[in-house]
């Protein structure tokens, strides 16, 4: 039996979300005639505290449709060095928004100081284009599934609002950073402009992401997704298991609890040193069992269990809602075995 610790995107989606599906009133989405994707973009926007939401595919398609909604081409867009928006989207903000890129050391914490935000931002002038949107991500990927307080989120915030610069958050896991905060996931979103979720991590929809912020902003982005080819028919079937996942987010706590056996467990093995995680990512550097990210995930493969190469030491595994606690403890087992071979 294989433990498949890739991702959260690697659910399948359940009994309940099947049958959603196979009913779901649908329409023209264009048109906006679809009920399904109506009532999910409604939900998102109310659970989020935001006036309204868009419905996308994927949530690079929503970062990517913010970005462009956002900003004008030229612009410079202020974001981490390991923002998952320029490292793992194809280098979408240039090839679609045309932007520039002002890059901070985000460090561990996942989030800058105000004063960082301050020095990198740039005032539009005769000679430059100046910063046109700041971005954030909660939870931070690269950084190992960190969780960033709505304290750290709102400071940051704030000083690119004094400057008149718009702040997207990308919350692809913003849902289990309010598991790990205990708090409200309004809360966390509260100063940001616009928002993007996923449905398809976590939550264990099979597809989907919904982007929330006030009106306008999402009728502007309503336009930049139909340029993006986004502009869907009949996806109240993909719309009505989002549903379902917004309202399945109370397994969240066991994801995160898992994560935490997992690097219990994975630290206890020589040659592998952990951190204790935030939320549902465990990043493990490997560098000292004498073996590449790249190795060490070929390994431990042919032992049963699927992780990716992070960096070229480092490790990502992450719970999802289809890995059992028996599983962790094979998993566990498996790369323990994996490296006395």
């Amino acid at each position: 039996m294989v433990v498949d610790l890739r991702s959260d995107t690697v659910t399948r989606p359940s009994d309940a979300m099947r049958e959603a599906a196979k009913n779901a009133e649908v329409g023209d989405d264009v048109y906006r005639d679809d009920p399904s994707v109506n009532e999910l973009e409604a939900r998102a926007a109310e659970i989020l505290g935001k006036e309204a939401g868009l419905f996308v595919p994927s949530g690079t398609m929503g970062n990517q449709v913010a970005i462009r909604t956002h900003t004008d081409r030229g612009q410079e867009l202020l974001a981490d060095e390991h923002a998952h928006v320029l490292k793992w989207e194809l280098g979408a903000v240039a090839q679609l928004s045309s932007l520039q890129t002002r890059l901070l050391d985000f460090g561990d914490d996942g989030v800058p100081t105000p004063e960082q935000v301050e020095n990198g931002l740039v005032e539009e002038s005769l000679h430059e284009a100046g910063t046109g949107l700041f971005c954030l991500e909660n939870t931070h990927n690269y950084r190992g599934g960190v969780a960033v307080s709505k304290d750290e989120i709102d400071a940051a915030a704030e000083v690119a609002h004094d400057h008149g610069v718009p702040v997207h958050l990308d919350g692809a896991r913003l849902f289990n950073a309010a598991e790990a905060f205990d708090a409200d996931p309004a809360a966390l979103a509260e100063n940001a402009d616009s928002v993007m979720f996923c449905l398809s991590k976590g939550l264990g929809a099979p597809v989907g992401s919904v982007l929330v912020g006030d009106e306008a902003f999402v009728e502007r982005a309503r336009r930049t997704r139909k340029l993006f080819g986004g502009g869907m028919r009949q996806a109240g079937i993909i719309a009505a298991p989002g549903l379902l996942a917004l309202e399945n987010r109370d397994h969240l706590a066991d994801d995160h609890r898992r994560a935490e056996r997992i690097a219990e467990g994975l630290g206890g093995i020589d040659g592998i040193e952990t951190t204790a995680p935030d939320t549902n990512i465990v990043v493990a550097d490997v560098a000292g069992t004498g073996r590449t990210a790249e190795q060490f995930v070929d390994e431990i493969e042919d032992h049963g269990v699927l992780a990716v190469a992070f960096s070229e030491t480092t490790v990502r595994f992450t719970t999802n809602w289809d890995v059992s606690d028996e599983e962790i403890e094979q998993a566990i087992d498996a790369v323990r075995t994996a490296m006395q071979d």
